[in-house]
């Protein structure tokens, strides 16, 4: 089984490579996903979605409206059920933001993921 810490780095490869399928099969068919650039863009949610239908709809999104989108990864700590990363979001027309995230990761498939940024 693959550790936490791979999984992660697997993570932000896949994301960085817009590569959705290869991002989704890192999930838990009801993982839980929540954001506050998903509480601004889309408020009905409350900043929360639930299933990777859900998941598929608003990465797909984000990648077809920021092609250049992209995530240095600046650190990565994990332990046996989550683990932290640390990364400059970066894309055309916006200026660099920095985020962490944790990922809960249950059976080798993360169940929940939270954003955090100002």
């Amino acid at each position: 089984m693959r550790s936490n810490k791979d999984i992660a780095m697997q993570w932000v490869e896949n994301f960085n490579k817009k590569d959705l399928a290869a991002l989704l099969s890192l999930y838990n068919e009801d993982a839980e996903h929540f954001s506050p650039k998903l509480k601004a863009r889309k408020p009905e949610t409350k900043g929360l979605i639930k299933g990777k239908a859900a998941l598929r709809n608003w990465w797909q999104d984000a990648f077809e409206r920021l092609p250049d989108l992209h995530y240095e990864l600046v650190k990565l700590t994990a332990d046996t059920e989550q683990v932290f990363i640390e990364y400059i979001r970066q894309t055309a027309g916006e200026e660099d933001l920095r985020v962490g995230e944790v990922l809960e990761i249950e059976k080798g498939l993360i169940i929940f993921s939270r954003v955090y940024h100002g």
